[in-house]
């Protein structure tokens, strides 16, 4: 079984997902910082593939991309990081790209590889959702990889309806209209929201993103989902902490 579905089946609630880019803030940390989340309890992880223009991340997330390839982190670059990564991490693994760089790696060999590596899934921010069923999905398919669609406020019943129907692991709820970044506290329009698709009943498990960074946010998000996804605040304590593992230690502080 698919490890991100034995998560869900395991915990119903309050999951944790932290989204940190590879290659940040040195090239060969990749490794040590998804060895330092999962020893403070983070349940899932996100392992951001940098691009030089990523049109869904604020300042913290992009700066941390431009610091990675400015280190040499490539797409084949990761996948040596993580061919052995199975051997000291467990929990699951989503790798999060942007379409541009996935294309010129190939989507097929791009699968092939995370496979092998023991990644559970992928997120593609970029890619439309009727390209998607016509000419991603089979191919995610067939290596076991679930495909994870991004809704915001603005997605259509409909439209959400379908991603359920027709996409596996989990939704990522994008909390509002906006690039990522942190936030201390949702207004009433963000909660509205949380509710409504929460009112749905929908047959995948939702994780909120987007503005998770203390706890009470966390809490805000889990209240309405099973869980929560943190990237920035994260990155910023990589870039200020003195080690990964103090990092991870500082999010754990703030979250729990």
């Amino acid at each position: 079984m698919n490890r991100i579905d034995q998560l869900f089946q395991q915990k119903k609630e309050n999951i944790l997902s932290v989204y940190f880019t590879a290659g940040y803030p040195r090239l060969d940390d990749t490794g040590r910082v998804m060895q330092a989340l999962e020893e403070v309890g983070v349940d899932m992880l996100e392992i951001g593939v940098p691009f030089s223009d990523p049109m869904a991340d604020g300042p913290v997330i992009q700066a941390s991309g431009t610091q990675a390839l400015r280190n040499g982190m490539s797409v084949k670059t990761l996948f040596s990081q993580l061919e052995d990564i199975r051997n000291s991490v467990t929990i699951p693994l989503v790798l999060m790209g942007y379409l541009n760089p996935i294309l010129q790696f190939g989507f097929e060999n791009y699968c092939k590889r995370a496979a092998a590596c023991g990644i559970d899934g992928l997120i593609i921010p970029d890619l439309p959702f009727v390209e998607y069923l016509e000419n991603y999905k089979p191919v995610a398919d067939r290596y076991g990889l679930h495909m994870i669609m991004l809704i915001t406020p603005e997605t259509s019943e409909e439209r959400i309806r379908l991603i359920d129907d027709q996409t596996s692991g989990f939704i990522y709820m994008v909390s509002s209209a906006s690039v990522t970044g942190s936030r201390n506290s949702f207004g009433e329009e963000n909660l509205a929201y949380f509710r409504r698709v929460n009112a749905m009943g929908l047959k995948n498990p939702r994780l909120i993103g987007f503005g998770i960074s203390n706890r009470e946010t966390f809490d805000a998000a889990c209240r309405e989902a099973a869980g929560a996804i943190i990237g920035s605040r994260f990155i910023a304590l990589l870039g200020s902490e003195p080690s990964v593992e103090t990092a991870a230690e500082k999010l754990r502080e703030a979250i729990r």
